[in-house]
């Protein structure tokens, strides 16, 4: 789940910000700090709770560095 699945969600008339905002509990400057594109500070919480606002979950991975 990026920020792209997010604001496409919200464009395609799924889902308001203020339907997004509410089971996430967050208020409107978090919600646009959470879209914004140039803010990469974003607390995992924030991620998880977006996800399942719009009926997605996140998965997260970590992977090795490639070597050589």
């Amino acid at each position: 789940m990026t920020k792209l699945d997010l604001i496409q969600s919200i464009w395609k008339g799924r889902i308001t910000k203020g339907e997004m905002g509410r089971p996430m509990r967050a208020s409107r400057s978090e919600l646009d700090r959470l879209l914004d594109p140039d803010n990469t500070k974003i607390r995992l919480d924030m991620v998880y709770r977006s996800a399942s606002a719009v009926g997605r979950r996140v998965r997260l991975e970590l992977v090795e560095e490639p070597t050589g």
